[in-house]
């Protein structure tokens, strides 16, 4: 791993996506194998100015012990303290902001009990829901990042030497993420998120009922769009006014489907990491909104019991347009990893919509997102659904038919 590469990409993490402001308590959450790249990140951060830095830390290896031994009454019995050690930050004097660091295993947790896993992960996304609040409704800075772990590079490179695909990955995460040694990445940056404010743009200006997407793998869906919605894509701004940048690396602009409004099929193009296991070969069916059918080639037991998390949990809460020349789709490899996979292709996601993507979301009730057509759930998962031959076209609301994406890249 090139150490000036890593020091260049952690500096613009937090400089950039986060965008710490003085004062600001930046929280990092990490697993232990990345605590050197966390400490990178809060050299970063005291040097933008930062009152502190709080890093904590997971075990993946750890969390399986605990889901295979720990009763699912203990599991589930998240004490408030929990939710304390995050509030207590964000409601202090400057404020906090959040970076999480990914560096999983896909199969982490493989083989346990997806019943129990997908329960104690919905009781801990509850007794969390007042932290949640903050990133979903961007209340606060926030960004979600990834570096590679011996566990992780060997499911994207299988058959390399631990070392020898850890190296890899972080070549291909620096390609990605648009850091290399002889350019600046924040005008890099600057002029990539300038391509896709102007998609997002456009698409806000045609003023859309629904689109249509459709492929030759089988995917044919009609997704109505929540009432006032907005594109959003690239940088966002924090309810404090500093911009961010949420996911590194983001190549989607994406919006709120109307709950009730979506028909049809739609068939996965890549493999979801859900609670530690893999979901591969899905096919779902909506009518009105709400699934009504669903299979998978591995896991569709673990499909069903993530659409039966909650009522919500059965509609979708986002959609989002990936272009198929996404450098993550052009690498050729397959991460296994969300934040990755997701920006290599169109994706939908099953659960909550974001308040941000329809007029004055975030200051609106659940209630008033609801009757405009948002979703709620205590789940937001995103599923990859976009190929090289997608076409989707758009119904606007002055009855035009318009070409938005041919043969998977933008037509606008």
């Amino acid at each position: 791993m090139d150490k000036n590469l890593m020091k260049k990409y952690a500096e613009f993490i937090v400089k950039v996506g986060v965008n710490v402001g003085p004062g600001q308590t930046l929280i990092i959450q990490s697993p232990v194998e990345a605590a050197f790249f966390a400490r990178a990140c809060a050299e970063a951060a005291f040097s933008a100015g930062a009152a502190d830095v709080v890093v904590k830390y997971s075990d993946e290896q750890l969390t399986r012990v605990r889901m295979e031994k720990a009763s699912e009454e203990t599991l589930c019995d998240v004490k408030p303290h929990v939710l304390r050690s995050y509030l207590d930050y964000v409601e202090s004097e400057g404020g906090a902001c959040v970076l999480n660091i990914h560096a999983d295993d896909p199969e982490a947790l493989a083989g346990l009990d997806a019943g129990k896993l997908n329960r104690v992960s919905l009781a801990r996304r509850a007794a969390l829901e007042p932290w949640r609040k903050y990133t979903m409704n961007d209340l606060i800075q926030w960004c979600v990042v990834a570096i590679p772990s011996s566990a992780w590079a060997t499911v994207v490179f299988p058959g390399m030497e631990p070392q020898a695909a850890v190296e890899k990955l972080w070549q291909l995460i620096f390609e990605v993420c648009r850091i290399d040694a002889d350019s600046d990445p924040v005008a890099v940056w600057k002029e990539h998120t300038a391509r896709m404010s102007e998609n997002r743009d456009k698409l806000n200006a045609l003023d859309l009922e629904s689109i249509h997407m459709t492929s030759a793998g089988g995917t044919d869906l009609v997704v109505g769009l929540a009432d006032t919605h907005t594109w959003e894509g690239a940088a966002s701004v924090a309810g404090n006014g500093i911009p961010f940048i949420p996911n590194i690396p983001t190549e989607e602009v994406f919006t709120a489907p109307h709950r009730l409004h979506v028909d049809g099929v739609v068939k996965g193009t890549k493999p979801y990491v859900y609670n530690g296991q893999l979901i591969e070969g899905f096919s779902v069916t909506f009518k009105d909104g709400k699934v009504v059918a669903h299979s998978a080639e591995k896991n569709d037991e673990l499909l069903a019991q993530l659409l039966e998390s909650d009522e919500g949990a059965a509609h979708i809460g986002e959609i989002a347009l990936v272009p198929a020349s996404s450098p993550i789709n052009r690498s050729g490899v397959l991460f296994y990893n969300t934040l990755f996979d997701e920006n290599a292709a169109c994706h939908i996601a099953f659960g909550a919509g974001y308040p941000g993507t329809v007029r004055n979301g975030i200051n609106l009730s659940k209630d008033e997102l609801l009757a405009l057509g948002v979703n709620d759930s205590a789940i937001h998962e995103d599923v990859m659904v976009g190929s090289a031959d997608m076409t989707i076209t758009g119904l606007c609301k002055d009855g035009r038919t318009v070409t938005i994406f041919e043969n998977g890249e933008w037509a606008l």
